[in-house]
């Protein structure tokens, strides 16, 4: 289960992927409506794989969380994060035995919730096989992809004659300095 690159926004519902950086901060697309928004560097935005869940020992990274909850469902969908406090309580004591009851609170086992439900639809909670070891053929164009970046690694420029231009070192201008003095 790969969670890099998928981030929740404070004050925006949703998950969101990230597809690329910009100067101010990044460009994401929402995992369930594909849409694509600006964030910016003064916004909240936490990267589920940073995010764990205290424990009566260790605290438990989220990757983890959702692993025991895919187990314990067979990779199918879980209650509804809307459902009753203690259903969810219950649930998620089943799924997680070892959570600390005293500082995981119910808003944190709704959002847990709700972000497994919405990876599990998406079918972004299947573990990842190594992909360069499961198809050949991804393996010999990534091989090639490098050959030739090796090979037009440094271009030549040619004038219309083809021949290569040469290159001069910048001229260097003489300017009488002005020092105030007569």
């Amino acid at each position: 289960m790969d969670l890099s690159g998928i981030i929740s926004i404070a004050g925006m519902s949703g998950l969101y992927k990230v597809v690329a950086q910009t100067k101010n901060g990044l460009i994401v697309e929402s995992i369930v409506e594909k849409k694509r928004v600006p964030t910016y560097s003064t916004q909240r935005i936490s990267a589920l794989e940073d995010i764990s869940i205290f424990t009566t020992g260790e605290d438990m990274p989220l990757k983890d969380i959702l692993k025991k909850i895919s187990d314990k469902l067979t990779g199918g969908p879980a209650i509804d994060h809307k459902a009753a406090d203690d259903a969810l309580k219950t649930f998620f004591a089943e799924a997680v035995p070892e959570y600390d009851k005293e500082r995981v609170y119910i808003s944190d086992i709704r959002k847990v919730i709700n972000w497994y439900n919405v990876l599990q639809k998406n079918d972004l909670l299947k573990e990842k096989a190594s992909s360069d070891d499961a198809d050949p053929e991804k393996t010999k164009v990534k091989i090639a992809a490098e050959e030739k970046a090796k090979t037009y690694s440094k271009p030549v420029v040619k004038d219309s004659m083809s021949k290569p231009l040469k290159t001069a070192a910048p001229k260097k201008t003489q300017t009488t300095r002005k020092t105030g003095a007569a």
